[in-house]
């Protein structure tokens, strides 16, 4: 494994996107526990992307503007789903000490959902993995497999980092109402300046 690899990887990973900011809300609104959920069902929401990229899928994506412009457009109304969501509850940053079950479901079943819609993460897989994978390998998909893993690692440590990061200073941020609000209304707002970027991408 090249260390072009493990770098390139980290800054696209540490680089603040959909994943980073979900996951720093659910490390204010709920914790530590919360922002691990979050970064997990973020790093699951990239397994589509790989297998497409493996199989080859991606091509297909990136040759079909119809497929490509239709998964776009999906996740730009979910972000701005997700941001409606965060400006209209008042509760999105409440403390709350108990995780439950159900809870934990909908925080995994949202990070998949930010990732799987965002069409450039399969575009980027096609792209990106097989630069680091020899055309004559004969184990070829064996170590695009084997590297995918490592971004995925890599991607639920650092997001995991961020949401801990946040989770540690919860307790000083909620107890200030208006702090709350204003927090709340940034994160609304960065869901909606996200899905702005997503629309304007092209393949």
């Amino acid at each position: 494994m090249s260390l072009a690899f493990l770098l390139t990887s980290l800054v696209i990973v540490a680089t603040p996107g959909t994943g980073v900011v979900y996951t720093l809300a659910a490390g204010l609104s709920r914790g530590a526990r919360a922002s691990l959920v979050a970064a997990f069902g973020c790093t699951l929401g990239i397994v589509p992307h790989l297998a497409a990229a493996v199989t080859g899928l991606a091509a297909l994506l990136h040759a079909s503007a119809l497929a490509f412009q239709t998964l776009k457009y999906v996740g730009v109304a979910y972000l701005l789903y997700m941001a409606w969501s965060m400006w209209k509850d008042k509760d999105a940053l409440t403390p709350e000490e108990q995780s439950t079950p159900c809870r934990a479901r909908r925080v995994i079943t949202s990070g998949v959902l930010i990732n799987i819609l965002n069409p450039k993460l399969t575009i980027f897989f096609f792209a990106f993995l097989p630069q680091f994978v020899p055309t004559d390998d004969p184990h070829g998909l064996v170590r695009m497999l084997g590297l995918g893993g490592v971004f995925m690692l890599m991607t639920f440590v650092v997001f995991a980092l961020y949401g801990v990061c946040a989770a540690s200073v919860r307790r000083h941020v909620v107890s200030r109402p208006h702090l709350v609000i204003r927090i709340r209304q940034t994160f609304a707002l960065s869901f909606v300046a996200l899905s702005a970027r997503l629309a304007f991408t092209s393949r």
